[in-house]
């Protein structure tokens, strides 16, 4: 638009007087950025509409109004990056490919004091790339980005790249931003990229000054854990090893690992790289004690630091103990998810096989079933279980596991596999596949129990994880204990004549009978916060008041295993729940009791979700 054609706008619209500036720069030509259209290009003014038209991406010659367009577009300076990336594409691309950090400084340099947020240059950066591959080509430039000096990176999104006008080291911004920040976690990762890229070119005076920062931090600061604070002091320890100190700091390493009993947090939480050195530690502080401290902390494992465990044993000669240990957790259902997933990564390893060989059972893949379905119901969210991605992904998984199971403990484990929590329907038709290949006459089997598997059930999460616990300490607890029984008594003789045994074997099918039908009713569980209950008939999640005869009675209809007499609570189960699913006020229901028969009015219906 020229001056002409603005004056004109605003003659006709004063309010646009203030905005003149701004649309004087809506010229033909000018690239802008529209809130909604996104990118695009000013074609003309059209005078007789008096509307610009505008060439965007998905929307050419579009007409738009100069008075919507001054707050929600932007007109675009010409060394915006969006504009060189239409006028000297070839330059931008070479620039992406070679020298972010050029491009970096090329793109602050069209901001006012060659400055910008790491939120703006990012949304730029995306627009130029596209969003797939800007990702991946970011996390690589920010780190040739860092060590640049012409630029200051900032520390957070929300504060500012600027380009500096002395150019300062990498180590020297490292330790202007250590001094300049007094959170001890910061400090130590600082301090830790100070000794990773630390060169001749970093003064003995300022990494100095840095571990004497340290030092007081790691020493003096209630911010950090256990795990921070001795990770902090072997970043401490490798800076005075770097300025030559042989000052002794505390706390020392080994002082901050001396109780036993911290050790299992401390691993939980230390980095992965440091895990090994961690491993080293405990040997060097505890040297006796090490290989059942490192059993311990193995059984608890998470992640890499299952990994590093085993190979630390393994490494201190402990293959055999290793083995042993690991059978003997099997046998004792102690065989937690991370050790399941490491056994079966590495069951064929030229490393491990061996070992591992004897473990590779039936009982093992149910001990993986287990974990799964363990975790899948400990989960807040639809979050991915490793162990189950493995059993899909790994098409020879199934058949190694099932190499020795006869026909009934294969069609056992096919049944758990069915009811468990931790896989898709698909994906477990797919799993029981694999089993149908190697015992045919599974799929009769699994095909006569899907037949008669009942309806789902409905229940409260109280009383599911109620049900929930009552599983798992069957499972964990009295059948490992039970089995403990049987063994001892094995050992007192004669098995015709030992009473003890026979109990002992008599608990267990009590025990395994149980554990049976709590996986079968907790698979046809579905938990339910009540809330579809209505007003207008009665459905779990009702509170109904009924008449007979001269009396009333109100009863509240839960899950199916909510049931509690003593405060009128029914499980829509019930001979009275079920007679009331479904019907209104003013339905009269019969309710068989024993050999007699009572007939009840519905007076009023309304929702237990709106008496909490």
């Amino acid at each position: 638009m020229n001056s002409a054609e603005v004056s004109a706008l605003i003659a006709k619209n004063p309010t646009l007087k203030a905005s003149k500036a701004k649309l004087e720069a809506m010229e033909a030509d000018a690239y802008v950025v529209h809130r909604s259209w996104g990118f695009g290009q000013i074609k003309r003014y059209d005078d007789a509409t008096q509307k610009l038209v505008i060439d965007f991406k998905d929307k050419k010659g579009h007409s738009m109004d100069p008075a919507f367009c001054i707050s929600t577009m932007e007109v675009l300076p010409a060394k915006h990056l969006l504009v060189r990336k239409e006028t000297d594409a070839k330059k931008i691309n070479e620039l992406i490919a070679d020298n972010p950090a050029q491009l970096l400084i090329e793109t602050l340099q069209a901001y006012p004091n060659n400055a910008a947020t790491a939120i703006e240059i990012e949304i730029v950066l995306a627009q130029v790339l596209g969003e797939e591959k800007f990702k991946k080509w970011w996390a690589a430039a920010k780190k040739l980005i860092s060590k640049d000096a012409r630029i200051q990176v900032p520390v957070k999104k929300t504060e500012c790249y600027l380009i500096r006008e002395t150019p300062v080291s990498a180590e020297d911004e490292l330790v202007e931003q250590f001094n300049g920040t007094r959170s001890a976690r910061r400090r130590i990762l600082l301090a830790e990229e100070l000794v990773d890229g630390s060169d001749k070119a970093t003064s003995q005076k300022d990494l100095a000054s840095v571990l004497a920062g340290l030092a007081t931090s790691v020493q003096e600061s209630n911010q950090l854990d256990a795990a921070e604070r001795l990770y902090g002091a072997a970043i401490r320890d490798d800076l005075a090893k770097l300025v030559g100190s042989e000052t002794a700091y505390e706390p020392s390493q080994a002082s901050l690992i001396a109780n036993q009993r911290d050790l299992p947090e401390i691993a939980e939480k230390i980095p992965v790289h440091f895990q090994s050195r961690f491993l080293e530690l405990i040997l060097a502080t505890h040297p006796i004690e090490t290989r059942d401290i490192v059993f311990g902390l193995l059984k608890v494992s998470q992640g890499k630091f299952t990994t590093e465990c085993i190979n630390f044993l393994v490494e201190q000669g402990h293959s055999d103990d290793l083995a042993s240990t690991l059978t003997r957790w099997q046998t004792e259902q102690n065989l937690r998810a991370p050790v399941l997933l490491w056994i079966v990564k590495n069951r064929h390893s030229k490393k491990f096989a061996k070992l591992l060989n004897d473990l590779i059972t039936p009982r093992l893949l149910s001990a993986v079933f287990f974990a799964i379905d363990y975790e899948a119901l400990q989960a807040a969210s639809a979050r991915r279980i490793p162990l189950a991605d493995i059993l899909s992904e790994d098409t020879d998984l199934i058949a190694d596991l099932l190499s020795t199971a006869d026909p009934e403990t294969a069609r056992d484990l096919a049944n758990t596999l069915m009811l468990n929590q931790g896989f898709e329907e698909l994906t477990k038709k797919s799993l029981l596949a694999r089993f149908i290949k190697i015992f045919p006459k599974i799929q009769s089997l699994v095909a006569a129990d899907a037949e008669s598997k009942e309806e789902q059930l409905l229940v409260s999460r109280a009383s599911y994880e109620a049900k929930r616990a009552e599983y798992e300490s069957i499972v964990s607890k009295e059948i490992p204990e039970n089995s403990k029984a049987i063994a001892t008594a094995r050992e007192h003789g004669d098995l015709k004549e030992n009473s003890e045994y026979k109990m002992a074997k008599q608990d267990q099918q009590v025990l395994m009978g149980k554990k049976t039908l709590l996986e079968k009713d907790l698979g046809r569980a579905r938990i339910t916060d009540f809330k579809e209950a209505s007003n207008e008939q009665v459905s779990v999640g009702s509170i109904v008041t009924v008449r007979a005869g001269s009396g009333q009675t109100t009863y509240t209809l839960l899950g199916v295993w909510d049931g509690n007499p003593d405060k009128n609570i029914l499980s829509y189960k019930t001979p009275m729940g079920a007679a009331l699913l479904g019907k209104k006020v003013g339905d009269t229901v019969k309710v068989k009791t024993g050999t007699s028969e009572d007939s009840y009015a519905i007076v009023s219906i309304a929702r237990y979700v709106d008496s909490l």
